[in-house]
């Protein structure tokens, strides 16, 4: 049961470092794939708008 729980952390934080650049960033999406799934938050990722600002 460990290894699952691992993956499944080990998703949520790729999920996060994937959506570090959009509008709610890494903690917003990695706290999102915590409470949806991973595959869900990452479906929104692909559909979500970058930030305005990527000073």
């Amino acid at each position: 049961m460990l290894p699952f729980y691992a993956l499944y952390a080990l998703l949520c934080l790729l999920v996060g470092y994937l959506g570090r650049r959009r509008e709610i960033g890494f903690a917003g999406f990695f706290v999102l794939s915590i409470l949806l799934t991973p595959v869900i938050t990452c479906l929104i990722l692909l559909i979500s708008g970058q930030r305005k600002n990527l000073s």
